[in-house]
């Protein structure tokens, strides 16, 4: 009993050394073993957020729990198109799914929830206008707002053409524009031409 005592405070603090998120693999990785896992979900120490992915529950509630269990699920994703727009405020659209960016070829990811839409974007495109948000003190990729406005613009077929003009009116009334950097995550994604007429009716 008294090990296994020692074994849970052990746990816990390395869940704490990680923002009291982890997936099952890593705490493994870190020394947790199995049995204590799952011993510490069964009595209600940890909140399982999906399938794989602990937390702490004495922590404070999740203010964005599933943006968290996608970032630790899919660490490779990228918040990006109408997920990110809802994050930067420049939509009224309220996703049902979450959007994530993946290079091309990556592998499938498997999440039983949230629900994801998965994008599969080019090794440049992927790679361009990344920022790093913390929530929760975990490290979420979201797209910047430049380049998630490039990227709705090369995905309109997909996602409407009313939200991409939403957000970039949105885009003009409350932030100050950087189109010399729009243009740059345009030519990226080669809507450059696309996005010029459009631009210069909104100055």
């Amino acid at each position: 009993m008294l090990n296994e005592q020692k074994s849970v405070e052990a746990a816990k603090s390395v869940f704490r050394q990680h923002g009291g998120i982890l997936r099952t693999s890593k705490a493994i990785d870190l020394g947790i073993h199995p049995r204590t896992l799952y011993g510490m979900r069964d009595s209600g120490i940890l909140d399982q957020l999906s399938r794989g992915v602990y937390r702490l529950s004495d922590l404070p509630p999740l203010t964005d729990p599933d943006l968290v269990t996608v970032a630790t699920k899919i660490p490779d994703g990228v918040v990006c198109l109408i997920s990110a727009l809802a994050f930067h405020e420049l939509t009224t659209q309220i996703p049902a799914e979450i959007s994530i960016a993946l290079k091309a070829n990556s592998r499938v990811p498997a999440l039983s929830y949230p629900p994801i839409r998965t994008y599969w974007y080019s090794k440049s495109a992927y790679a361009a206008g990344i920022e790093k948000h913390k929530i929760d003190d975990v490290d979420v990729k979201i797209y910047s707002v430049e380049k998630t406005i490039a990227d709705c613009f090369k995905f309109r077929n997909r996602i409407g053409m009313d939200t991409v003009l939403e957000a970039l009116s949105f885009y003009f009334e409350r932030r100050k524009p950087m189109l010399t950097e729009l243009m740059q995550f345009a030519r990226i994604c080669r809507v450059e031409k696309i996005i010029r007429p459009y631009l210069e009716s909104n100055r």
